[in-house]
């Protein structure tokens, strides 16, 4: 069911139209204390990178991790700021272009390595610079192989055949190193991430050099559905710092440990609202066609990924139209002119059905779980614009991204 209140949904559609994201800043602030005995909480901001929702975690005392130049301004612009605290951004990636070294140069912001090219790239002009080494462990895990961030098919990371050529640049150079950082995939099961852990401490023993801190990475799973659990953040803790002991033990001190967040504080916090608008059916499904396409929520068309959905009768059927049906099971989909513009379908594209109390047209269907990769991953594709974003915070509902407009699109265009 549904984290929000059905009545307040209605009222937002109403007064900010449909698609709509909204978000609940109670359930973020709840994630983040299931994760308070890291040293260091990191948030993945890829998973929801609304400077609103940035700043809700800089007031709560976590850091963030930037993937492009684009975060990193987000991240300032959110209050973020190294010379505040130097562990407030980190930047991660595979390669780094020039407005981006002036960026992490000009923000003294430590830098994950990802590849031994990125690495020449910083010693040649900042040898100096803090950094961290990603470490591809050689295995990964994900919901879908698209989330796999490790193992031989994943271009993230350096290799362990390369950590002691890294190692040695690292300290020809000058650079300081910070820690070594490990993300095995999104999704990742306690099973996974005990293998994580152990794959850490062989990592910094075959680094054989010294460090100051350790980063589990991300992959914290989230339920989408009913009969998956929450994630036991008690042993997924108890499995991290027990590494971090036999790290501190190998080390001879102390060692931060890190985690790093994304859809874990932010998918079960938000929701996309749509307005059904047409019913139709075929031979083989009864289609509930809706303002929202794979241009808001990309998640399932990309992943075939889940998220529950439900019907919220918003407005008696003004036109006079009639259900197609009784039947209690619908496809999804989307106004889009793609026929993979349905959001209930599996990993092969097979159209997939979900239980609807009885929708009609003018009612408000919610998709739960979508704070995460949703709005993040919205596009203009079809040249539509960009939905609004709402954030309820302490029962006040407060607009934290307007709707983008054609004029919005169009003005890039006028030169």
């Amino acid at each position: 069911m549904t984290i929000f209140n059905p009545n307040t949904l209605v009222e937002i559609t109403q007064q900010f139209g449909t698609p709509a994201w909204v978000y609940d800043a109670a359930t973020i602030r709840q994630q983040i204390k299931q994760l308070r005995d890291f040293d260091v909480i990191r948030f993945a901001q890829k998973a929801c990178s609304n400077t609103h929702i940035l700043r809700l975690m800089r007031e709560e005392g976590v850091m963030v991790d930037a993937v492009s130049a684009g975060e990193i301004e987000r991240s300032l612009v959110a209050g973020y700021s190294n010379s505040d605290n130097p562990e407030s951004i980190v930047f991660t990636a595979d390669l780094i272009d020039r407005e981006t070294i002036e960026l992490v140069i000009q923000h003294d912001i430590p830098v994950n390595i990802g590849s031994m090219d990125m690495l020449h790239r910083i010693a040649e002009v900042a040898p100096h610079h803090s950094v961290w080494i990603r470490v591809n462990p050689g295995f990964g895990h994900g919901h879908s192989e698209k989330t796999n961030t490790g193992g031989p098919n994943s271009k993230h990371g350096i290799s362990l055949e390369d950590l002691p050529q890294t190692v040695a640049l690292i300290q020809q150079y000058g650079l300081d190193l910070i820690g070594i950082h490990m993300h095995i995939g999104s999704g990742s099961d306690l099973e996974h991430l005990s293998q994580a852990c152990q794959a850490m401490v062989g990592i910094v023993k075959l680094a054989n050099v010294d460090i100051r801190a350790i980063s589990t990475g991300g992959g914290l799973p989230i339920p989408y559905s009913s009969h998956e659990d929450k994630l036991d953040t008690m042993t997924f803790f108890r499995l991290w710092n027990d590494a971090r002991k036999e790290i501190e033990s190998h080390l001879g001190h102390s060692v931060k440990l890190e985690v790093e967040p994304g859809r874990y504080l932010v998918g079960n916090a938000g929701a996309l609202l749509a307005e059904v608008h047409c019913l139709k059916s075929t031979a083989e499904h009864n289609f509930v066609l809706i303002d929202a396409g794979f241009n808001d929520l990309l998640r399932p068309s990309m992943y075939g990924s889940y998220h529950k959905i439900e019907a919220v009768h918003q407005y008696s059927n003004q036109q006079g139209l009639e259900s197609i049906s009784n039947a209690l099971e619908y496809a999804v989909a989307g106004p889009l002119c793609e026929s993979g513009d349905v959001f209930t379908q599996d990993a092969s594209g097979v159209i997939c059905h979900q239980i609807l109390d009885n929708p009609k047209v003018g009612d408000l269907l919610v998709f739960n779980d979508a704070g995460a990769y949703g709005a993040s991953m919205s596009s203009n594709y079809n040249s539509r614009p960009l939905a609004p974003e709402i954030l309820i915070d302490d029962g006040q509902c407060r607009l934290i991204r307007k709707r983008q407009s054609i004029n919005d699109l169009v003005a890039l265009e006028m030169v």
